[in-house]
């Protein structure tokens, strides 16, 4: 084929090239061209949605394998970070405590009692318990005031009317309403970092239809997570998207991982409260 006298090709030209229609001589002879005149080729594997971000490539008389390492949910990492989520939550709820208490007394100043707000969730392996958080909206006057259909948008902020009061109004600005969930990372229901836990009526509504949404369940819900901190928090986010972080972190976890989205939380939470 005619070779091109100067530098023509984009990497975009080359991926596009890859999923095109050509067949593997072309892509060949393309590939070929873009090496001689300096551009770097990259080449999208088939089965690429099994590819995770643990990759070995090994060749077998010349034929190149690209195997994947994906983490054990089951293994003796997970049961470490179960451990170490568990002996760091109970070291913030003493250090913490003082604000637990200011916060518990203002929530029971301006809305009475009960403090805590609980709702059942679905957390590892379909197990149901009880989420923890302080109130921050009144008590629903009727059903009219409350949705339980929330479409291909994830659920979560301010369903139906806004029941929020004042100070629900801040706790849930800073994020402060979540501080509770600490007892049930501290338990053992929940972990520090991990999927968000979701009611057991809508779950059973997502396994269904959104793909790979019940792999989720692989791992403990989390209080913060990689879905979260890039964004997908709240209402009106994608719930597919949402799958598809979620089951990225556990496929790629590691502690490195954990402390990465720790870290990233902080700036997420400051960007949303502004």
């Amino acid at each position: 084929m005619p070779r091109p006298t100067q530098p023509i090709l984009s990497r975009d030209l080359i991926l596009q090239t890859a999923l095109s229609v050509l067949d593997r001589t072309g892509r060949l002879n393309v590939s070929e061209v873009a090496q001689e005149l300096g551009v770097s080729v990259s080449f999208v594997p088939r089965l690429f949605e099994k590819v995770r971000g643990r990759v070995a490539v090994e060749h077998i008389g010349g034929l190149p394998l690209v195997s994947t390492h994906p983490s054990d949910p089951r293994g003796w990492q997970f049961a470490l970070k179960h451990g170490l989520d568990r002996l760091a939550a109970w070291v913030l709820l003493i250090v913490l405590l003082p604000l637990l208490a200011v916060l518990g007394l203002a929530v029971l100043v301006s809305m009475g009692t009960p403090v805590l707000y609980r709702q059942a969730r679905v957390g590892a392996d379909g197990k149901i318990f009880d989420l923890l958080k302080f109130r921050s909206m009144r008590a629903p006057a009727d059903e009219s005031e409350t949705v339980t259909s929330v479409g291909d948008r994830a659920p979560g902020g301010v369903e139906g009317v806004d029941r929020r009061t004042p100070l629900g109004r801040v706790l849930r600005a800073l994020s402060l309403d979540e501080l509770p969930q600490l007892l049930n990372v501290a338990r053992g229901d929940m972990s520090l970092v991990g999927p968000r836990p979701e009611r057991p009526e809508l779950a059973e509504e997502f396994n269904q239809r959104i793909r790979r949404y019940e792999e989720r369940g692989r791992v403990r819900s989390g209080i913060t997570g990689w879905a979260q901190v890039h964004g997908l928090r709240g209402s009106d986010t994608s719930l597919a998207d949402r799958a598809e972080w979620d089951n990225w972190y556990i496929q790629n976890w590691s502690f490195w991982l954990d402390l990465k989205i720790l870290l990233m939380t902080v700036p997420a939470l400051i960007n949303r409260s502004e």
